[in-house]
């Protein structure tokens, strides 16, 4: 059986590893959309799409199915979006998600929609990683050791500093005009 997953990866953590690990004891093969991938340079989406393929494919180097990494951009008519996946992924049996939305689209277009679990939600969160990121305080230790390299290697804490900088100092200009 193949499944499809589909996340941010805003930056794959330890929660995306756990859910993936649990998949692949149940498929043989995982799709893994990298969603918004045309995002990137953010506060809520500092990493680029190639940046989170490399995040996921070392930190799932170790796990013995075969998983295939596809970027997935967004697109403005959600009556499409399962279609549109489709077309940018191998078919599949089953999609994994918790999200709202997610499962309604893919319940529409006639997959079986199966909750992935979750993993200490609270901890394991890409806006709790970035929130520590930003604050300075320790968040290592909530991705992959290959994770933390990656973003080490592409200064990605700065980059995530300076975007967020620039995305506060957007959002007062706009207030400050209303």
């Amino acid at each position: 059986m193949r499944a499809f997953y589909i996340g941010r990866f805003q930056p794959y953590h330890l929660g995306h590893q756990e859910v993936l690990e649990k998949i692949a004891r149940e498929c043989e093969e995982i799709i893994v959309g990298v969603g918004s991938a045309q995002l990137s340079h953010t506060f809520s989406d500092p990493f680029t799409a190639g940046e989170r393929i490399s995040m996921i494919m070392r930190s799932l180097a170790d796990i013995n199915v075969l998983f295939y990494v596809i970027p997935i951009e967004d697109i403005r008519r959600n009556a499409i979006w399962a279609a549109h996946v489709l077309t940018m992924t191998p078919p599949f049996d089953v999609v994994y998600t918790n999200n709202p939305y997610v499962v309604r689209l893919f319940n529409e277009a006639g997959f079986d929609v199966r909750s992935s679990p979750l993993y200490q939600r609270e901890k394991y969160s890409g806006s709790e990683i970035r929130r520590r990121m930003l604050n300075d305080e320790q968040w290592e230790q909530l991705v992959p050791h290959v994770v933390a390299d990656i973003i080490s290697q592409i200064d990605g804490v700065n980059r995530l500093k300076e975007v967020s900088r620039k995305d506060r100092h957007q959002f007062d200009l706009a207030n400050k005009h209303q």
